[in-house]
């Protein structure tokens, strides 16, 4: 759509419209700031089935549930990332 075009278009430019009114920070994403609102609020949405921990991002339940009940995910030693799959 126009509007995922515009929100995508944000990131090529210093355009940050989204605002956190609790710290000095503002996002390109309407979706990032409220990722990031969930510092303020504690919200922790995503909940592992198995041990129960909760977390605020997706991303960190899967790379909990890798690490503590699946194995530990494939790291990158260049850039301290961790993902999935290996491939």
């Amino acid at each position: 759509t126009s509007y995922t075009l515009l929100l995508h278009q944000l990131i090529h430019t210093d355009k940050r419209p989204f605002c956190c009114p609790d710290f000095w920070k503002s996002f390109n994403h309407n979706s990032t700031l409220i990722t990031h609102q969930r510092i303020h609020t504690e919200e922790r949405p995503y909940e592992c089935g198995q041990c129960g921990k909760s977390f605020s991002q997706s991303v960190n339940l899967t790379k909990h549930q890798w690490s503590h009940h699946l194995g530990k995910p494939c790291e990158c030693p260049e850039r301290r990332k961790s993902f999935v799959r290996c491939s």
